[in-house]
């Protein structure tokens, strides 16, 4: 029914999911309304600049802005659409309990910008936002009570991107996921898809709206605690003086394992990986069911940060001397710093004393609102001058090249978190497993 027409699309929410997907639809050839609280946001995408960092985004928004990527931070753009996306944060307290506060607001006023349309013309809302299941009824509730109407459609679509290849996942997804309760609810999820689906080909999973909201949080559970259970391993590995690579490159030609996120290190962060996974917890937990796995996954990516201050603490004391941080998103290829394992190493060496300077190919502004009180580098050259020591936090391309710069340190000494670099005569190296 709709396979052969472009669709208008609603995306609620302009952080990085939202954002990518309202430019990704529009290059699909969908028109696609961006609606946002902040002023700002909405002028940036009006003037075709994007609000974040993400490879490839920024070409196009600046393609699509005025054209089939339009913005708004009003709830009347919702008129005549047939798709409205709900991608607003959903964050969590310590003990993982997730506030669908703003996610409820966006579904309830979603639901009244609609109210006066026939029901049969009514648009599909989807959640993109990550809630667990029990949450799903909370959003369709909140969205069938501004539209005063209980048989409103309110199917979930969770996201699988990655920062730093957001749009990249978004055009060549491995499966994706429609949690729909009517035939109508997935003939518009696949009208919104079917030009992806026709070029890639990607397994599409059809199912409830509670299923797909578990997949979601099964697929970022069952990865978080794989990269935990290799670092436990290599740190492991690390005691018995063995290379974890070469033990991570053996165990990943078993096909029952795979090669993938077998690169140990500091440890997950981000946006997704602790957010989901405490939630989960908690959500089990409430359930009457301890997932023990997942605690344990939890803790050992907390303590990855403190074994590499103290393979630094071996060393030097770090006390009134100057450490390098290289590297302050979470992961390369984007400024995102939440979770980010540089905060915990900074904290560290703050209370050790130490004479922090940091750097950051992107991040460090994002950091610096963060953490205001320690020296910001323009290059990983000058962070490196006259430092006793260095950290390698995040695996950008450019730490790969920095033999020069170091022999500007007092002392060559460097802790890697990622297997960055090789060590060279006269440094100091020690990598966290291996």
């Amino acid at each position: 029914m709709y396979e052969d027409r472009r669709l208008r699309i609603v995306v609620v929410g302009s952080g990085y999911v939202g954002t990518t997907m309202a430019a990704s639809f529009a290059d699909l050839g969908h028109q696609v309304t961006a609606v946002d609280i902040d002023e700002d946001v909405v002028e940036a995408l009006h003037a075709g600049d994007a609000p974040i960092h993400e490879p490839g985004l920024a070409d196009l928004i600046e393609r699509h802005a005025g054209g089939n990527l339009e913005a708004s931070t009003v709830y009347d753009s919702l008129a005549g659409a047939d798709l409205v996306y709900l991608a607003v944060q959903t964050p969590t307290d310590e003990a993982g309990n997730i506030d669908t506060t703003a996610l409820e607001t966006a579904a309830r006023m979603s639901g009244e910008a609609i109210a006066d349309q026939p029901p049969a013309e009514r648009p599909v809302i989807v959640i993109k936002s990550t809630v667990t299941p029990p949450h799903v009824e909370t959003i369709r509730a909140a969205a069938a009570a501004g539209a005063g109407d209980e048989t409103l459609e309110v199917a979930m679509n969770p996201e699988f991107l990655r920062e730093g290849s957001a749009v990249s996942d978004f055009r060549e997804p491995d499966k994706l996921v429609f949690g729909t309760s009517s035939q109508r609810g997935d003939d518009m999820l696949t009208a919104a898809f079917e030009p992806i689906i026709e070029a890639t080909n990607p397994v599409v999973i059809r199912t409830d709206p509670d299923t797909a909201a578990m997949i979601k949080y099964a697929n970022n559970a069952f990865l978080a605690a794989k990269i935990s259970l290799i670092n436990d391993l290599g740190n492991i590995c690390k005691e018995f003086g063995i290379d974890a690579y070469e033990v991570a490159d053996a165990i990943g030609a078993d096909d029952r394992i795979g090669e993938q996120f077998l690169r140990s290190g500091v440890g997950w962060g981000g946006s997704c990986f602790p957010k989901d996974v405490r939630a989960i917890i908690q959500a089990a937990t409430a359930a009457g069911y301890r997932p023990a796995v997942l605690e344990a996954a939890v803790a050992v990516n907390a303590e990855q940060p403190a074994r590499m201050l103290e393979l630094l603490d071996e060393h030097v004391d770090v006390e009134d001397q100057r450490v390098a941080v290289l590297g302050l998103a979470f992961k390369p290829g984007t400024d995102d710093v939440r979770n980010s394992r540089a905060i915990p190493l900074i904290e560290g060496l703050q209370e050790r004393g130490a004479n922090v300077v940091a750097y950051d190919p992107v991040a460090s502004e994002e950091m610096q609102a963060r953490i205001p009180e320690i020296e910001y580098a323009k290059s990983a050259a000058r962070a490196l001058d006259g430092a006793v020591g260095a950290l390698i936090v995040t695996a950008w391309d450019e730490f790969e090249t920095l033999d020069d710069a170091f022999d500007a340190m007092d002392r060559q000494l460097v802790v890697d978190g990622r297997r960055v670099i090789e060590p060279r005569p006269g440094m100091t190296y020690e990598g966290l497993t291996w």
